[in-house]
């Protein structure tokens, strides 16, 4: 039993020891014409009026304040734009 036990222990140890892959969307963000390819984090508006476009397989979020702080203002699903004269900075996984 305490075989086992140890054996769990040590598999479960080992599964939370190795690191996740890293992330990225596949795809393009476009935000103002500025493509960004497999994205992954923060990206600022610089303009406005001012679009998201969402080609990727993730969520982005668009948020009211600089360096995606702030309530986020919209969720952009895949497929979809936004157009916005307020937000600042655009998220995405």
């Amino acid at each position: 039993m305490t075989k086992a036990l140890g054996a769990l222990v040590a598999a479960a140890a080992l599964a939370l020891s190795v690191p996740g892959s890293a992330y990225a969307a596949e795809g393009v963000l476009i935000v103002n014409g500025n493509e960004y390819e497999d994205p992954r984090g923060c990206y600022p508006i610089d303009w406005f009026p001012s679009s998201v476009t969402n080609h990727t397989d993730a969520i982005a979020e668009v948020h009211a304040g600089s360096g995606c702080s702030g309530p986020v203002e919209w969720l952009v699903y895949p497929g979809e734009t936004y157009y916005t004269e307020t937000a600042q900075s655009v998220f995405i996984l």
